[in-house]
């Protein structure tokens, strides 16, 4: 008995010193931590999974580094409110019931949800606000079909949400500004992403205007914009995002060089060809 007793311990010291490195890993250094990052109002409590996580409990080690704690997650899981594939050792957080602390409404795996994530756009006719849609649609139909498979090109757009809450866009393809290259289609605007959080369980993108300053080096953002949305679903390689324009799936890539692969290459041949204006 006393060896059973023993080997319990000790399984238990290693899992909590697991947890305690994992927060010192996650918080790192050099920076600040992820607490003091968090967004003013939000109530979320952060930290990390530890053994003994299950359908019905999840273990979490506080950020602060105190004692594991015990909370309830019957409802959540039956309510299909804990988002991602918790594990020992993830960085997790949690939206508690307002009447019982003990119990968590939401978990979600923040760990998951890190990583890039695209969705794929179509470039619509460049004077497509000018013109009917009949007008567009006779255009489309009278286009020979290997025409319309070079101009209408799907294209990935995303973004790759880090450490600490930063976050960047994900799709940029460099144009053409040959005037030889005028491309009768325009793709949608793409962001420019600079952090994520979450806030009381809805995830929150933020975005805003480079400002550039000598050697084209990005000083600072202007315009800033806080684009909120629900989870509505976490997998390994799916998410769903809900916010007030509607619901959006996303895919997850797992090398950002992936991203949009096709079109750059077909863009940078595009440019090699280019006829160089001579000079005079």
């Amino acid at each position: 008995m006393k060896t059973k007793c023993i080997i319990g311990l000790s399984l238990l010291v290693s899992a909590i010193t697991g947890c305690q490195e994992s927060t010192l890993h996650n918080n790192g250094a050099k920076g600040p931590s992820n607490n003091e990052l968090k967004l003013s109002g939000d109530s979320t409590v952060y930290g990390l999974a530890c053994e003994g996580c299950s359908d019905s409990i999840i273990v979490l080690l506080p950020n602060d580094g105190s004692d594991p704690v015990r909370y309830n997650i019957i409802d959540a899981t039956r309510n299909q409110k804990v988002l991602g594939d918790i594990n020992t050792g993830d960085w997790i957080g949690l939206v508690l019931n307002k009447k019982d602390m003990s119990v968590a409404d939401m978990a979600i795996d923040l760990d998951q949800l890190k990583g890039i994530w695209c969705y794929t756009v179509m470039p619509k006719w460049r004077d497509a606000n000018s013109q009917h849609r009949e007008q567009q649609n006779q255009m489309t139909r009278e286009m020979s079909d290997s025409l319309k498979r070079k101009l209408f090109v799907p294209r990935e757009y995303g973004f790759w949400l880090k450490r600490q809450w930063e976050a960047s866009s994900v799709g940029h393809v460099q144009e053409s500004n040959s005037p030889f290259d005028e491309n009768p289609v325009v793709y949608p605007p793409l962001a420019y992403f600079v952090k994520w959080h979450i806030w009381n369980g809805k995830f929150v993108l933020v975005s805003g205007n480079p400002q550039y300053g000598k050697d084209n080096k990005v000083e600072g953002y202007s315009d800033i914009r806080y684009d909120t949305c629900s989870i509505d679903y976490l997998g390994k390689d799916s998410l769903v995002l809900t916010n007030r324009k509607g619901s959006r799936s996303y895919y997850r890539k797992s090398d950002i060089n992936e991203v949009n692969k096709k079109i750059k290459t077909v863009t940078n041949v595009k440019t090699k060809q280019t006829p160089q204006k001579k000079a005079e």
